[in-house]
């Protein structure tokens, strides 16, 4: 929820402003759902709705160390500093800036991955060393273990589909 209010105030625009014009016009992302905090600003503690395809603009962009078609849409710098562990949330899952660090096991490999994480089981993961970025959506809004769910999906059908790249 702070990040907003410290946005606007070192861009001096709303967050909906920045964010397209630095990041989703140049990722060719329109279709933005914001939420609104209760005074009327966009809530930026989550709760943001794009679309499937969107997101995985996001993840591919990350991927790519910050580059969007040839183009260099974030610092390659601001990139590495984000996916580095700033805080450990729990055993085996560390916190960059706003990306979920976590290594899973499928059969007898050790995959990493930095993860977006929203309501609902909702996930973007990438996949550095499979070159590979993978869109969780879902509606599972209020189920208990959502998250779970999303990350059995990713562990049992999705992982041991992609290419042992060791």
């Amino acid at each position: 929820m702070l990040l907003g209010p410290v946005l606007e105030r070192a861009t001096k625009q709303t967050v909906p402003a920045f964010a397209q014009e630095t990041l989703f016009g140049p990722l060719g992302i329109g279709a933005v759902h914001w939420q609104k905090q209760p005074l009327g600003s966009a809530m930026t503690g989550g709760s943001l709705g794009l679309r499937s395809a969107d997101l995985l603009k996001l993840g591919q962009l990350y991927l790519d160390g910050g580059k969007w078609n040839g183009r260099q849409v974030l610092p390659a710098d601001w990139v590495k500093r984000s996916l580095a562990p700033h805080a450990q949330a729990r055993a085996g899952v560390d916190y960059g800036y706003l990306w979920w660090l976590q290594t899973f096991t499928s059969g007898d490999r050790k995959v990493p991955t930095y993860a977006m994480s929203g309501m609902g089981g909702n996930k973007v993961y990438v996949l550095p060393e499979q070159r590979a970025v993978v869109v969780i959506t879902t509606t599972n809004y209020r189920v208990r273990g959502a998250h779970p769910l999303s990350e059995r999906i990713l562990t049992d059908y999705v992982l041991p589909a992609l290419p042992d790249r060791r």
